[in-house]
């Protein structure tokens, strides 16, 4: 059965241009709520109609007793997926490392937990992470990290905040701690438009949609 990707990308204009107009009034609320409607989309439209979406979770961990998550999915008592879906806006883009550790660290206290048995007979969950970045001058422009007695990775030196969430994004998935790990970037002008911009294949929205419609499909076959 073919996947199907939900209208990813009209839906994804949508989100972008909910954020910026979220942060725009007093009361924000959950400005990423439209990328987290996007993935309920993608859980529903592959065969989970059924399945319980949970926003706000929390998860057991191996390193600390609890982690939150933006999204959880569940079926038959499952753990499907457990995903997180972030922004970084100008003028500092002084969080990248504060986001990033918390990446790593909600990762691996998941896999600890599901190596441990925590989530009982679930098949390995589908783990996501999503962060919008600011399409700014801050964040397009390199900035020059040292370090006193040893060498920056040569991909880092000179990287902009924006190619750093993609190697950041990039390296939470060829080192497994992620199923699926994306960065798009969206200019404050997205309110109007709701543009977005991918910044390569791997780090790409459509890769991380796809990603999920397969596991999910496959969780769906399993009845």
């Amino acid at each position: 059965m073919a996947l199907d990707l939900a209208g990813y990308e009209a839906r994804a204009h949508a989100a972008a241009r909910a954020f910026w107009e979220s942060r725009g009034r007093t009361a924000a609320g959950d400005a990423m709520g439209g990328f987290y409607d996007l993935i309920a989309a993608v859980v529903r439209a592959n065969g989970l109609a059924d399945a319980e979406l949970q926003r706000g979770g929390a998860l057991p961990g191996y390193f600390c007793p609890a982690r939150p998550w933006g999204l959880l999915v569940l079926h038959g008592g499952r753990l499907v997926a457990a995903l997180a879906c972030k922004a970084e806006v100008g003028p500092a883009f002084d969080g990248f490392n504060a986001l990033a550790d918390e990446a790593i660290g909600a990762a691996h206290d998941l896999q600890g937990a599901y190596r441990k048995g925590v989530f009982g007979q679930s098949r390995r969950p589908f783990v996501g992470w999503l962060i919008l970045v600011e399409d700014a001058p801050g964040s397009r422009t390199p900035v020059s990290d040292t370090s006193r007695h040893f060498p920056v990775f040569p991909a880092f030196q000179g990287a902009s905040y924006q190619q750093r969430y993609h190697l950041l994004c990039e390296r939470l998935v060829r080192e497994q701690l992620y199923s699926a790990a994306c960065v798009i970037t969206s200019p404050r002008t997205a309110a109007d438009d709701g543009q977005y911009t991918e910044l390569g294949e791997l780090t790409g929205l459509r890769t991380f949609v796809a990603s999920l419609a397969g596991h999910i499909a496959t969780e769906a076959a399993r009845g």
